[in-house]
């Protein structure tokens, strides 16, 4: 743990000032950092990177004495657990400056008594066996038998979702099911959830300080490398949890954002997508050097010109207003392919619903077309219209539109408001609604609020979708309920009277424009 000779000369010196000293030591026996405390407790500074990738120990150890007596405390226990060390180590320091006994602890692969770390018998410094580099091998070798490294999937994320909330035990595990669904839509691999429940989150961290650290121990053992929170995340709390994790870590804004990335493929949902990207980055950039930014002028700061800072800001800045001027040329190609379709006098039927309710595969039953549609979220990101001919040769435009969801970040709202414009030009809304999804009618909410949000009051028919998957006896009374039309999108026998309804809306709103 520490030489003999090490151990009397920290004891010696630490009480001659009458100050707590430490020393961390990497695993080759040398000394990286001497840390001076006061008389109660040392303040270990920002570690350099050892052995820090992959998620297991640090590969440094403390060493610190202790001048009262006391054994390990609650912060040397803390500062083992956040900061990943090998080993956290107190010398007892006697009253004539000699060292009484090394006290040793290290991090458990499993709780023991709900605690995260392990407590080794008390060695006299010039009788350690065996070897530190022994007992440092057993405990990484005790970490690694419960998540071998050879398992991770390569390329892939391997995240923690992590949600602190207020509300009550089923709506925030509704909300965390959610998010592990965003997750798999995003090809990350989901290795653990945890839910915390607190009046008011933490400033810091949003989690707990405690919680924190047992999501770093399961990290240690899943060979995590990122955590995702379920609540947007300001730029202070990302930089404090990174800062102590050193794991890679996004909010469920950012989630959402990335999906959005992956899937976009017209050049207008690119331009959207990187616009809203852009927005939310801009307030969040790490802030550094702002204190060279807050300053106007004089001398020093004349010069060498803009700060990092600055500059990214800048380049970001710049880049919205190009990204804004070519979606306005996006746009104004969009309308007039509208207005030539207004012109050919076709109405039009935009389906809207949650996303994952089923409106592509819906699309492609009552159109034979063959739209990418897949079980998971946000699989359709860019509007697609097709023909649809209803009987007595009624001919319409039905259009297929992005997905809402719960909380849907304000930047992508306002970055996909011209796709959304879309739903303006619409005669009817089809509210497609997956009714075998036990949260639908809070679905069915969010998607309501969302419509009224964008002013959209048209005339909508409302469609249970996924009846296959439902209760006869739950869907018939909702169906009542909400005065919708019931069908399976996979079996078109189940279609007539969603057709008759829905020819019904767009002649009696044609009527009523003539």
């Amino acid at each position: 743990m520490i030489s003999a000779e090490l151990a009397r000369d920290l004891s010696r010196l630490s009480m001659e000032l009458g100050r707590q000293l430490g020393v961390l030591i990497d695993r080759t026996g040398r000394i990286e950092v001497v840390i001076v405390g006061d008389k109660k407790e040392i303040m270990i500074p920002v570690l350099p990177m050892v052995r820090s990738a992959g998620g297991r120990l640090k590969g440094l150890r403390c060493v610190h004495t202790h001048l009262n007596g006391e054994g390990i405390s609650e912060d040397d226990l803390m500062d083992l657990l956040f900061l990943r060390l090998d080993l956290m180590v107190v010398i007892k320091v006697q009253e004539d400056g000699l060292p009484e006994r090394l006290y040793p602890a290290h991090l458990a692969p499993q709780q023991r008594d709900g605690k995260n770390w392990s407590f080794l018998p008390p060695v006299v410094p010039s009788q350690q066996e065996p070897t530190c580099l022994d007992i440092i091998s057993d405990i990484e070798g005790q970490f690694a038998k419960f998540q071998p490294l050879s398992k991770i999937d390569a390329g892939r994320d391997r995240a923690i979702l992590i949600s602190v909330s207020s509300q009550g035990k089923a709506l925030a595990q509704d909300s965390m099911d959610e998010l592990v669904e965003l997750a798999k839509s995003d090809d990350v691999v989901v290795l653990d959830t945890v839910i915390q429940r607190r009046h008011k989150a933490s400033p810091h961290f949003i989690i707990g300080r405690g919680k924190l650290g047992e999501v770093m121990l399961k990290a240690l053992l899943l060979n995590a490398n990122l955590l995702v929170f379920d609540q947007e995340l300001n730029a202070s709390q990302t930089h404090s949890i990174i800062k102590h994790t050193e794991l890679r870590v996004i909010d469920r804004t950012q989630l959402i954002l990335d999906i959005f990335a992956r899937r976009a493929l017209s050049r207008e949902g690119q331009v959207q997508i990187e616009m809203a990207q852009l927005k939310y980055m801009l307030p969040r950039l790490e802030s550094r050097d702002d204190a060279l930014s807050r300053l106007s002028g004089g001398i020093g700061t004349r010069g060498p010109g803009e700060t990092k800072l600055e500059v990214d800001r800048r380049r970001i800045k710049d880049r919205l207003a190009k990204l804004e001027d070519k979606l306005k040329t996006i746009s104004k190609e969009r309308h007039h392919r509208r207005e030539r379709r207004r012109k050919k006098d076709v109405p039009v039927i935009s389906l809207v619903g949650y996303t994952n309710a089923g409106k592509s595969t819906l699309l492609n039953a009552l159109t034979k077309s063959k739209i990418l549609a897949e079980d998971k979220l946000f699989a359709t990101l860019d509007p697609t219209s097709r023909r649809l001919r209803f009987p007595e040769d009624v001919e319409v435009i039905i259009t297929d539109t992005v997905g809402f969801i719960r909380d849907l970040p304000k930047e992508l709202l306002k970055a996909f408001q011209s796709t959304l414009e879309e739903l303006h030009e619409a005669d009817v809304l089809v509210h497609v609604v997956d009714v075998s999804n036990p949260r639908c009618e809070d679905q069915i909410r969010v998607v309501n609020d969302l419509l009224e949000d964008l002013d959209l009051y048209l005339p909508t028919l409302m469609v249970f979708n996924k009846i296959d998957l439902a209760d006869p006896e739950v869907v018939a009374p909702l169906a009542a309920h909400y005065q919708a039309v019931p069908v399976c999108a996979l079996r078109q026998e189940t279609f007539a009277e969603f057709l008759n309804r829905a020819r019904d809306l767009v002649v009696g709103k044609s009527r009523l424009q003539g």
